[in-house]
């Protein structure tokens, strides 16, 4: 074979070669499937039992290739819109909504599956067995004032006062009535029902025992009621409802006198200042 024509053969052969690694480097135009593979399901980030009010920690996107009828969906032109504000929104959505029954790590979240604070049968679903709901007025400071979340724990404080011929030391007393309560729903704030106190903030419902409530309902009756927020890490976080237990540890009243020393101060000054038989 002549060597002209074995150099125009290699020629032709660099040159396909050239062409299709060329044409690889172009660009390829995503198929359909491509694009229904970057859909994203949101699912469980952990195991979940029935009656979890889901926080937004407790779920997050995860792609899929096929989506089921039910399942929360983020379509692919939100998934590769890095302004879309659904990466978000879904989880926000479901925050705060119940589990009608448990889930596992990676399962996803059907719509079914959930119940919302504002549907009828909210409180049915997420009351451990046995439990009750009781909703209170609670004063606008401490954690009622925006710093409470659905499933948070927390602690019921009772503050009275009391008539002025009471020393100036026990005038006014604050005391734990019950402990390690699950927060359900939080009302919107300076929503004032007719007849509230000026003190009125919102109302929170929150999860007890029988015996809780009874409390409860005596100490609005006796004085101001506010909550505090307990720690996550808090022995009392993972309490349950146990049918007949009115336990309530680590509970002392705090006076007047308690807090304030000069309260204390002025007391004994007047004490000194009387007559010895009037002391």
């Amino acid at each position: 074979m002549p060597a002209k024509t074995i150099l125009t053969i290699l020629f032709l052969i660099s040159l396909g070669v050239v062409v299709i690694i060329f044409l690889h480097a172009l660009p390829q135009p995503l198929s359909a499937d491509t694009v229904t593979g970057r859909n994203e399901i949101l699912v469980a980030t952990t195991t979940l039992p029935p009656g979890t009010l889901l926080r937004a920690k407790d779920v997050a996107w995860q792609p899929t290739t096929k989506a089921e009828p039910g399942q929360i969906v983020r379509p692919s032109n939100a998934v590769t819109n890095t302004n879309d504000e659904s990466d978000r929104q879904a989880p926000s959505d479901v925050s705060g909504a119940a589990l009608r029954a448990g889930v596992t790590a990676g399962e996803p979240i059907r719509r079914t599956a959930i119940v919302k604070p504002a549907d009828r049968d909210f409180l049915q679903v997420v009351l451990s067995p046995g439990a009750r709901a009781i909703a209170i007025p609670v004063a606008t400071s401490g954690a009622s004032t925006g710093l409470l979340y659905l499933g948070d724990r927390v602690d019921v404080i009772l503050t009275q006062s009391f008539k002025d011929d009471s020393p100036l030391t026990r005038r006014s007393v604050s005391e734990t009535v019950v402990e390690s309560l699950r927060v359900l729903a939080v009302d919107a704030a300076d929503v004032k029902p007719a007849g509230a106190s000026s003190g009125f903030g919102r109302t929170v419902t929150l999860e007890v025992t029988p015996e809780q409530a009874e409390k409860i309902n005596v100490a609005t009756e006796l004085g101001k009621l506010s909550l505090t927020l307990r720690s996550m890490s808090g022995a009392g976080v993972a309490a349950t409802y146990s049918p007949g237990s009115t336990k309530t540890t680590g509970v002392r009243s705090t006076w007047a006198g308690d807090v304030s020393p000069a309260l204390a101060m002025l007391r004994r000054r007047i004490k000194l200042s009387l007559p010895r038989g009037q002391q």
